[in-house]
Order: C-alpha cells, then sequence, then structure tokens
C-alpha cells in the first residue's frame, strides 16, 4: 500500500473495544508504521496506543431509562464523533457493535461523504426481530463482519449488505473455558457430587426474576436424590447482593466472582442451570450440558409477538434444532426444571445427545462450513478498491 492507511474505528462498549483491539492489533502486525487510527474505544484499545476521542462509558448505557437520563451526553457524543470522522478523512470507517450509536454515525457520514467505505462488525440481530433493518443496512454498510455462521446467509436472503463470517469472540477463549487435559474435569462416574453451574444472568433485573426459581428448583432437585456442588458464577458488581441472598438459601452454593473464577467455574462443570443469552454459547464451547431458562420482564412481553426466531438459545438456532431444552416464562417452573437438569447429572441418553450436539457446534463455529474470513482483510480490500489498486 504506497500510502499510509487511516483507520477510524468506533467500538461503543466493553465487547466492541476487545474486537477493535483485535483489527488494530492485526493491522499493525502487518502495516506497522504505515497504518493511524482514530475513534472511539475502551481500554483495550487503549493499549495498543489507540486515543479515544472520548471516554467510551460516555455511551456505553444499557437500558431504556438508562439511555434516556444519558440523552443529551450521547447526542453530543453522537455529533463530536461525526465530526472526528471528517476530519481526520480516513480511508476507511469501522462500526462495530453498539448499532443504536455506531449505525447513526455511520449513516451521517454516508450523507456527508458517499464514498468513504464503511465496515460493520456484529449483525443486529435481523434473523429474530425487525428483519427490514437488513436491507435498510445496504445504504450506509458496505461489508457486515458477521459472528455468527449463519448471518452471512441471513442477509443474502433479506436483501442485507455483503456480510462474511469471521467468528465469533467466544472462539477465542476456548482454553479458558474447555479443560486442556482431560482429567482436569472428572467423568461423572468418578465424582461424589457432580459440579452444577447455576447462571442467574448478568443483569439486576434478570437476577431478581431468576434467582428465587433457581432456588426452589434446586430444592426439588434434592427431593429427587441429587446433591450437585453448586457454583454460582457473578459479574463483579453484583456478587454481593447475590452472595447475601444466596447465604440464606437451606443449602451450600458457593458465589464466584472475576474471570478467572469464572473461567475455573466453566473447566469444572458438568451440567448448567443458565438463564438465556451468549451464555449459552459459551457453555456449549466448553462442552457443558444445559437447561436453559427465561422469564420475561414487561418490555419483553411487548416485543414477544414480534419476535420471529423459533427459539431464545443461540447455539439451537446455529444448529437448526432444539439440542438444548429451553423453558420460556410460564414453562419455567421450578419441578419442570428440576427434572431437566437431573437428566443431565448422570450419563443419559440427552447428555450423550448435548455433547455430540456440541461437537458439531464446534466445527459450525470455527470456520463457518469453510466461509471464515479476517476482519483485517475485508478492510484492506474495500480500502483497495476505493483506491483502485
Amino acid at each position: 500500500m504506497s500510502e499510509p492507511l487511516r483507520v477510524f474505528i468506533v467500538a461503543g462498549e466493553e465487547s466492541g473495544d476487545r474486537l477493535g483491539a483485535s483489527l488494530v492489533a492485526d493491522l499493525q502486525d502487518r502495516l506497522g508504521e504505515q497504518v493511524t487510527f482514530a475513534g472511539v474505544g475502551g481500554e483495550a484499545m487503549g493499549r495498543l496506543g489507540f486515543q479515544s476521542v472520548f471516554p467510551v462509558s460516555d455511551i456505553a448505557v444499557m437500558g431504556l431509562s438508562a439511555v434516556i437520563g444519558r440523552l443529551p451526553t450521547i447526542l453530543k457524543r453522537l455529533k463530536q464523533t461525526v465530526s472526528a470522522v471528517l476530519a481526520f478523512r480516513p480511508d476507511v470507517l469501522v462500526v462495530i457493535d453498539s448499532p443504536d450509536f455506531s449505525h447513526r454515525v455511520a449513516k451521517r457520514v454516508r450523507q456527508a461523504q458517499p464514498d468513504l467505505p464503511i465496515v460493520g462488525w456484529v449483525s443486529p440481530s435481523v434473523w429474530a426481530w425487525r428483519p427490514a433493518r437488513a436491507a435498510r443496512m445496504r445504504s450506509y454498510i458496505d461489508h457486515l463482519l458477521a459472528i455468527l455462521p449463519f448471518e452471512p446467509e441471513t442477509h443474502r436472503v433479506l436483501g442485507g449488505p455483503a456480510c462474511s463470517y469471521v467468528g465469533h469472540p467466544v472462539m477465542n477463549r476456548l482454553h479458558h473455558l474447555y479443560p486442556p487435559h482431560e482429567d482436569e474435569r472428572p467423568a461423572l462416574d468418578k465424582v461424589d457430587r457432580p459440579h452444577l453451574l447455576v447462571l442467574p444472568g448478568s443483569r439486576r433485573g434478570e437476577i431478581t426474576r431468576h434467582l428465587d426459581l433457581f432456588r426452589h428448583t434446586l430444592e426439588e432437585l434434592q427431593a429427587l436424590g441429587l446433591t450437585p456442588r453448586i457454583v454460582i458464577p457473578a459479574v463483579d458488581h453484583l456478587a454481593g447482593e447475590i452472595r447475601q441472598k444466596v447465604a440464606e438459601w437451606p443449602f451450600q452454593a458457593e458465589v464466584v466472582s472475576g474471570q478467572a473464577g469464572r473461567d475455573q467455574a466453566f473447566r469444572d462443570a458438568h451440567a448448567a442451570l443458565a438463564v438465556s443469552g451468549t451464555v449459552a454459547l459459551e457453555l456449549a464451547m466448553a462442552r457443558v450440558p444445559m437447561t436453559i431458562v427465561y422469564k420475561l420482564d414487561w418490555l419483553a412481553r411487548l416485543v414477544r409477538p414480534f419476535i420471529r426466531t423459533w427459539t431464545i438459545v443461540l447455539p439451537n438456532f446455529i444448529l437448526q434444532r432444539p439440542a438444548i431444552r429451553e423453558y420460556v416464562d410460564e414453562m419455567a417452573r421450578a419441578n419442570v426444571l428440576a427434572r431437566a437438569v437431573a437428566s443431565l447429572l448422570t450419563d443419559t441418553p440427552e447428555r450423550r445427545a448435548q455433547l455430540a450436539s456440541f461437537a458439531e457446534l464446534h466445527g459450525l463455529m470455527a470456520d463457518g462450513g469453510g466461509k471464515k474470513a479476517e476482519p483485517a482483510d475485508i478492510v484492506l480490500d474495500l480500502v483497495q478498491q476505493k483506491r483502485g489498486v
């Protein structure tokens, strides 16, 4: 590349910051001093010398009430980001996740500078709801980097932008989640008490809705004669609250926090009872059979009629079959859940079927059916096309 590459990246939250850091590192390895960066990012990108236009915490908010409370700041940062893009005069703009913010940046930049290549990383869940978003993205996204292997075909069918599977971030952490040696996770028939992971969610509302249900489920499990070792990985800022509530339970449950403690819990686990979310994919990659639960809040009940997917469990959707049992809202009852979990704590056909499905899933996630691409390759290709190389 004859001229230095100028890359502007917008990553609006921690997960996007980690993806952005991987792109920065790859381009630095390939181009050295022949690449410069600007944009919005967090600590991971900062460790590579990336200087954010403003603290990413200004826009990294979740939940309707939090967004409303920070709306003046968010709108100010949106305008500031667009101005920074145009002032930097990049060769390519990369917007990562946080579509409510980053896609608005992309739309405004496209209006102001129509010939600037724009890459989007992490597709909105157009396969689950509001599928018309796929076609609308074509007007401001030139190439979409997907983290789920079925998304390129989904965007093709829905008329979305060019889309390539580049792998899911969980694949970069397999060595943390799955024991590197077979004897690190003893077989079920070699332990007195199997390890059961209990994952009540990562947000306060989810924990409020699920923790008591999980307690009653575990009581029902004991009534069936099963007394597994119970481990609850908790996000750091909610670990104290969970410990206080769990201390009142009539049986022992260990609450662990911090990334190292969570990873060790995954490596030790034989089965899991978990609230639906990305954690289901993590459990599947860790080869931990699971039962998935979700109690809806008022907002989820309002949008439920508009959800077009047949499952809330990501591994099921990727495999296109109900490999993992899921219990949503009124179906989530303690006695039913206890029996579902019990079927995973011994060497049953259901447990073996899940483990076989996880092996298949691993292959799909690893290479996307032989179609996995590298983000840096796509970025460089777009720039070369623009420069007419």
